[in-house]
């Protein structure tokens, strides 16, 4: 019975939920779900502009999708629809292959998005769910920082009022800026910088609605400045246009090879950064909530919602953090408060649709600045200059790439964070140690200028000795020689060796086999069980030694102290063990 609910429970995740749900969880989500919807109004509108669809396609993208990545999802609070990330990532992925708006823009964006559901659906039912972990807080720092700034130049057109192509690269944006500076238009400008100014003032008194009010004010400013000037055949200012007044139209992507060859790898790029802001605001809305987050499941949950939204006119859609946040601050008390948002959502599009057409372009523009602005986390790059110099480097390389190629920006960033971490690991840190002096102790200090006995070279290691790391530590071992060949006894403090693979393995073996020859020896000290398991089970250990590996508070010293030569430790002044001032090494008497 058991194995059957949890089978059900892995199906329908819903099901856990769904006792809970009574009178007070329902007031809370319905106040919840409706503060939702008024929010991702101006969002959905403003984010399916970045992507280059119609506006309606942002309302969409937060219907469909948001019920299914509620049902099928771990969150509770995490409210699935459009993002600024994935809206510019479309956008950068398709434009290339088709005019933005058109019907074959729209038919490959809708391809694009079953794709990526279908490869989160997989990964979900594969438990891939820790790939995330690979894509750093930097890396996602600097992808969205770089997608900000792209959205702003993207706006810098229907702020000014220029003309200039859709989809240029950053650099040529600037360029045509710097062309047309004497084709701003004043009439557009003004409708931008009002909008701007509000939506700035608005945010600080009003943060929940400054989208809102930000547009109705953008909007009575362009009516103003039309009636003042002529006409919008003087001004030039261009409105959004009416949307579509109705429920999300059943469509069909492009199943063709030449479709699915053209945005597959475009799909896998949105599929991660979709995954990757999924787990993480949910993750981080858990951190308030107490949750329990399965990462897995929520793969699932968003697998399904882009792949049932892909059928209903929705593009990529992941987690929302402005709406999650909202949705756990206004009291959501279960997943059912981000399907009353889709509710209200379509109540309140077919009541305003035709408001729509008020919209001024320049207005939107003023919009998305502010949206880019808010993207930008000053504080965190702030703190990555002032902490660590590869981290900044991680962050700079991924604003770059992400500013040349938004697509690859953000796996160049991956490439080099993980390039570095590998650089790190492969360095593993080796402490020279000697005794603590403390009587009774069991521990190793630093040398700090301790003296070292001229026989037994005592060192800590604190990492991992696997393939990338064997070098380091045999040119170590081999430097040990070369600045005092007296030393042919060594020893690991070796608790923080982590791990070791066959290749550290076989580097140890040599290594013992090479300092019996010289006459001394290899011996661990608190060696952790797992990497002693592995040098048993490939009998690395017969050469090694059982004799040499020393548990937790044995006192290897004892041990190796007889193995040294006499006659060194007769004329040796360092006398670091309590040994070296009773007896020499053969037994004989101290004088």
């Amino acid at each position: 019975m058991l194995a059957c609910n949890l089978w059900l429970y892995k199906v329908f995740p819903f099901l856990r939920w769904w006792p809970t749900v009574n009178r007070d969880t329902t007031k809370a989500d319905l106040t919840a779900g409706l503060t939702g919807a008024m929010i991702v109004l101006p969002q959905g509108v403003a984010f399916a502009t970045i992507a280059g669809l119609p506006p309606e396609f942002g309302l969409y993208a937060a219907m469909v999708p948001a019920v299914i990545a509620a049902l099928f999802g771990s969150s509770w609070h995490l409210v699935s629809g459009p993002t600024t990330a994935i809206s510019i990532a479309v956008f950068a992925s398709v434009s290339p292959l088709a005019e933005p708006g058109s019907a074959q823009f729209i038919s490959l964006v809708l391809t694009l998005t079953f794709l990526t559901g279908i490869f989160q659906f997989i990964m979900g039912l594969a438990h891939m769910g820790a790939l995330v972990n690979f894509i750093s807080h930097t890396v996602v720092i600097g992808f969205t920082a770089g997608a900000a700034v792209l959205i702003a130049a993207s706006q810098i057109k229907n702020f000014l009022g220029l003309n200039m192509a859709r989809g240029l690269p950053f650099h040529e944006i600037l360029h045509q800026v710097f062309l047309q500076l004497d084709k701003i238009n004043p009439y557009v400008t003004a409708v931008g910088v009002i909008t701007l100014v509000t939506g700035i003032v608005a945010r600080k008194l009003m943060p929940k609605l400054y989208m809102i009010i930000a547009m109705v004010v953008g909007s009575v400013a362009a009516l103003i400045i039309n009636n003042l000037a002529g006409g919008a055949e003087t001004t030039h200012i261009k409105t959004v246009g009416a949307l579509a007044a109705h429920l999300p139209p059943f469509t069909l992507p492009d199943f063709s090879l030449t479709a699915i060859s053209q945005v597959v790898f475009p799909a896998l790029i949105v599929t991660m950064l979709a995954l990757t802001e999924a787990v993480s605001i949910s993750r981080a809305i858990a951190v308030k909530s107490e949750q329990r987050i399965d990462g897995n499941q929520e793969f699932i949950g968003q697998g399904l919602s882009n792949i049932f939204g892909s059928f209903f006119s929705s593009y990529a859609s992941s987690g929302s953090f402005n709406r999650s946040g909202v949705n756990y601050a206004a009291g959501a008390k279960t997943p059912l408060a981000a399907v009353y948002s889709a509710l209200f959502l379509i109540l309140i599009l077919m009541l305003v649709a035709a408001l729509a057409a008020y919209l001024p372009t320049a207005a939107m523009a003023g919009i998305l600045f502010l949206v880019a602005w808010a993207l930008i986390d000053f504080h965190h790059i702030h703190s990555i200059f002032h902490t660590s110099k590869q981290e900044t480097a991680v962050l700079a390389v991924t604003i770059i790439g992400t500013l040349i190629d938004l697509e690859k920006g953000i796996f160049f960033g991956i490439m080099l964070s993980l390039m570095l971490y590998l650089y790190r690991t492969s360095r593993p840190a080796l402490v020279d140690v000697v005794p603590d002096p403390e009587p009774d102790s069991y521990h190793f200090v630093p040398v700090d200028g301790r003296p070292e006995c001229p026989q037994l070279k005592m060192i800590r290691l604190q990492g991992s000795i696997f393939f990338g790391a064997v070098n380091h530590v045999q040119q170590t071992l081999q430097q040990i020689d070369e600045i005092n060949p007296q030393q042919k006894h060594v020893l690991f403090a070796a608790s923080g060796m982590n791990f070791v693979d066959v290749a550290g393995a076989e580097m140890l073996m040599q290594e013992a086999r090479r300092r019996k020859k010289m006459g001394g020896g290899l011996y661990f000290y608190r060696m952790q069980n797992g990497v002693r398991d592995l040098l048993v089970k490939g009998h690395y250990l017969d050469d090694i030694g059982e004799a040499n590996i020393f548990p937790t508070k044995s006192r290897p010293i004892d041990a190796i102290y007889p193995k040294l030569d006499s006659e060194i430790c007769r004329t040796c002044t360092a006398r670091i063990f309590k040994q070296c001032n009773i007896a020499l090494p053969n037994g004989e008497p101290r004088t």
